[in-house]
């Protein structure tokens, strides 16, 4: 059983430290811009990280939650490996939006359509699993 899900976890694992490392970079740019909390607004620089590492969490259920279905009802190592590709396209985002608004652009694009992907590996998934197909396309 586990090594059906062990890319998935993996990747979630890897998605948490990812996170994590948004937050650090939040900490740090507060206290070089002395940006105490609950101040959200302050220099450019601090506002581009609060947002970039915002951005990035209100995303990531989303992406975990369509990770695991992708993952558990059409491919585990597809969702695996598009899980990597939009962990990625994130960190690029972050980091574009770090230097300046406009650099998070294509990494956004990006990542935006790993997530329709995997929305159609979901619902690909789901659908084979509920809707009987017909006995002629899958001969035993």
């Amino acid at each position: 059983m586990l090594h059906q899900i062990a890319l998935l976890a993996t990747v979630t694992v890897l998605g948490v430290l990812e996170q994590a490392y948004f937050a650090m970079q939040v900490i740090y740019v507060r206290r070089k811009c002395k940006v105490s909390p609950p101040v959200t607004s302050g220099p450019p620089e601090f506002e581009r990280i609060f947002r970039a590492q915002a951005n990035c969490t209100e995303y990531f259920p989303i992406f975990l939650s369509l990770l695991w279905v992708a993952g558990v009802f059409f491919h585990q190592v597809l969702a695996a490996c598009c899980g990597v590709l939009y962990l990625i396209a994130r960190y690029q985002y972050f980091s574009g939006y770090a230097r300046c608004a406009q650099g998070r652009l294509a990494p956004l694009y990006l990542s935006a359509g790993v997530l329709c992907i995997l929305i159609g590996l979901s619902v690909t998934g789901l659908l084979v699993y509920f809707v009987p197909l017909p006995r002629f396309l899958f001969p035993k």
